[in-house]
């Protein structure tokens, strides 16, 4: 087991310094990934996430989204879908670029990767579509369409599939509410027609949030063991240094 280093550190990210939360596993030269977490930001739970990720020899920076406004109280459903539509995916991606760049620009890190929960994953799947310098993206039930789209929300996942940039994991729960059976088949279609890179990984019996063990109504412990350990073993692939894998 790794001999893992914690931290809270603060990195520059536009017009603030983003706060987040890094867990590494000591090693010279770990592969490392930026970890966006659910609606309603970095909680304890992306926290311990992160620290299993480096567990397994991957660091991770758990990111702080609402460092400048505060992370929202959000008491339903579709308060949070509200906001996740409000929010300046422009901003987000800024955001995530500049972890990424944090991530880059340390000695003990090797390559970097993304990936995000519910929201997060969402940002993930976009940012491994749009941003440079990510070698690998697992999103986590990541809402893939788009109700509208305006000048805070240009382009879906889906519009922007088809320009993939690094190898893509994605891990949707059959029974998601929020994410129909017909978007993720469309995903796959789409990535599929553009010859891209992915896997997606679809668990019966398991609606949004699987992995999430403190939502005893979600949580599958079973789907979200194995869906976790694909996803370490898809970035231990993907972000080897032996691996000229970096892009599709």
């Amino acid at each position: 087991m790794p001999e893992i280093r914690r931290e809270d550190v603060s990195l520059p990210a536009g017009d603030a310094q983003m706060r987040a939360f890094f867990a590494h596993p000591g090693a010279t030269r770990a592969p490392a990934i930026v970890l966006i977490p659910d609606v309603h930001g970095l909680s304890p739970l992306y926290r311990e996430i992160a620290e299993r990720f480096a567990g397994e020899g991957v660091a991770a920076l758990a990111v702080d989204l609402y460092t400048r406004e505060g992370a929202p109280r959000l008491a339903s459903v579709d308060e949070a879908m509200r906001w996740i539509a409000a929010l300046d995916d422009r901003r987000v991606l800024r955001d995530v670029q500049a972890a990424a760049d944090w991530l880059d620009g340390r000695e003990d890190v090797g390559r970097v990767g993304v990936t995000g929960f519910c929201m997060g994953g969402q940002y993930a799947l976009l940012g491994a579509c749009s941003l440079p310098g990510l070698s690998a993206c697992v999103s986590f039930y990541g809402m893939v369409r788009y109700a509208e789209r305006n000048a805070w929300k240009p382009q879906s996942p889906l519009d922007v599939a088809e320009v993939l940039r690094c190898p893509y994991l994605g891990i949707f729960g059959e029974d998601d509410g929020l994410i129909p059976r017909e978007d993720v088949a469309e995903l796959e279609r789409r990535l599929a027609a553009a010859g891209k890179t992915f896997e997606i990984r679809s668990y019966p019996g398991c609606g949004h949030a699987f992995l999430n063990h403190n939502r005893a109504d979600a949580y599958r412990p079973e789907a979200a063991a194995d869906a976790f350990h694909r996803a370490v073993r898809f970035f231990q692939r993907h972000l080897a240094p032996a691996d000229g894998a970096g892009g599709s």
